[in-house]
């Protein structure tokens, strides 16, 4: 991994974020792939399932956010600027203090929604059929978080070398059985018997602790710049991770809440119109895993050039990354803003459902790459170590969404209004993280 070091620090910009950033874009890419399949052997058993699935994924998408973006990303930045200064005793000590946080934080939520799943449904405006599956589904999603937190902090830790195949290929493979298990539990494929709408939940389980056994051995046997071994509890180390890792937090809080706004707003106007926003929202939120094939590159390398002393190609490499995540989700957007039907036609739903879900992928698409160049600037501002502006811009965005969604259901108002209230929240979005970069956080050597 040391000649990536080398690129990440001497070599060409453009050159190496793109080289950095396939092979993470194609392992990160298994995660919209899986949420896809799951939405489409969910749609097989019907509108009921589908609308449960929808109340459940966003405070999945806030864990995965936690733990591979917030936790993870600060996990990456923290061990990356001690690399840079060349201080691999206080990157070890990084990498083992993120695996105690992880622990902790993932049995705080196998604990809130083993036990408190139906008080979160019911204010979300859940009940009979559409309740007791999102209960169910998320008991036993939440149930082996442990796994899915472990992957994400151990991938983080690859990436903050410079290895981005391993957890690329893990990802890759994980990807493939957790759909192949997902549509035998789910649909009753090779003969065996359907489980119901929990069969991705225990797809997801079991490929995550089969991934994070893999990725903790070659930790530990094949990779050479980071060993994994205990050590005695440093508040420096923790300190490090969690002033990036805690206002991570709180980013993934405001975007997921964001998500989870809208649901309340949009399940008013009932199960149909919830269904829609599920689908055509559920192309919206997987801007964000593919954006942080981009983004952790950038986090990882800007963190190594900060702790090198190199803030200038630093910040280079911030601006370059969020131009392609710019015109790479731009060119998405476009196309099912022109063709939802390109995104509509892998689902089974009814013609109601259908014309919610393409009103909010026309209304919305647009800005897709608004909020994917601005989140692709947060993961810059990881690696540099300083997210507070960044975090101000999520709390900005997740309280006039709000606003919009509290008018918009005050004054039965149609539901399009929501969808440009999503919109503005983008391109706040976008707005607001480029002007972060032209602040002082940006202007003086760490």
């Amino acid at each position: 991994m040391k000649n990536n070091i080398d690129i990440i620090l001497k070599g060409s910009v453009f050159k190496m974020v793109c080289k950095l950033s396939l092979p993470n874009f194609l392992g990160v890419s298994s995660m919209p792939i899986i949420i896809f399949m799951d939405a489409f052997f969910i749609s097989k058993l019907g509108n009921i399932e589908l609308a449960s699935l929808a109340l459940v994924f966003p405070f999945l998408t806030v864990m995965q956010m936690m733990s591979a973006g917030a936790i993870g990303g600060a996990t990456t930045s923290s061990i990356s600027r001690h690399l840079g200064k060349s201080n691999i005793s206080e990157a070890n000590s990084a990498a083992w203090h993120a695996i105690i946080i992880a622990i902790v934080l993932s049995l705080i939520y196998s604990m809130f929604f083993l036990f408190f799943p139906d008080y979160i449904f019911i204010k979300m405006g859940a009940k009979g059929d559409v309740l007791e599956n999102a209960i169910w589904y998320a008991q036993v999603s939440f149930g082996g978080a442990i796994f899915i937190w472990l992957v994400y902090i151990l991938s983080a830790i690859f990436r903050a070398t410079g290895d981005v195949i391993t957890p690329a290929i893990v990802q890759i493979i994980g990807c493939f059985f957790q759909i192949i298990f997902a549509g035998t539990l789910t649909l009753g494929w090779f003969g065996f018997s359907s489980i119901g709408i929990i069969g991705p939940a225990v797809a997801m389980v079991i490929s995550h602790f089969i991934m994070a056994l893999y990725l903790m051995v070659n930790l530990q046997l094949k990779q050479k710049i980071i060993k994994l071994t205990p050590c005695s509890i440093s508040l420096s180390s923790f300190k490090d991770i969690m002033k990036v890792g805690g206002g991570g937090l709180i980013n993934s809080i405001t975007i997921a809440g964001t998500v989870a706004v809208v649901t309340a707003a949009v399940s008013k106007h009932g199960v149909e119109a919830l269904a829609g926003y599920g689908l055509g929202s559920r192309l919206e939120i997987i801007i964000t895993p593919l954006v942080f094939g981009i983004g952790s590159v950038l986090t990882a390398s800007v963190g190594i050039n900060v702790g090198a002393q190199q803030l200038p190609r630093a910040k280079m490499i911030a601006w370059t990354g969020a131009f392609i995540s710019f015109c790479v989700v731009g060119l998405l957007g476009a196309t099912v803003t022109i063709y939802p039907d390109i995104w509509l036609n892998n689902f089974e739903s009814s013609s109601l459902i259908r014309d919610y879900a393409t009103s909010y992928l026309i209304i919305v698409a647009p800005f897709y790459c608004f909020f994917a160049a601005g989140q692709t600037l947060y993961f810059a501002s990881q690696g540099l170590g300083k997210i507070f502006y960044p975090v101000i811009v999520g709390i900005i965005r997740l309280l006039s969404v709000s606003i919009i969604c509290y008018y918009v259901t005050f004054y039965d108002l149609s539901l399009n209004f929501v969808f440009y209230g999503v919109s503005f929240g983008l391109l706040a979005t976008g707005l607001g993280l480029w002007m972060c970069m032209l602040g002082p956080d940006w202007k003086k050597q760490i």
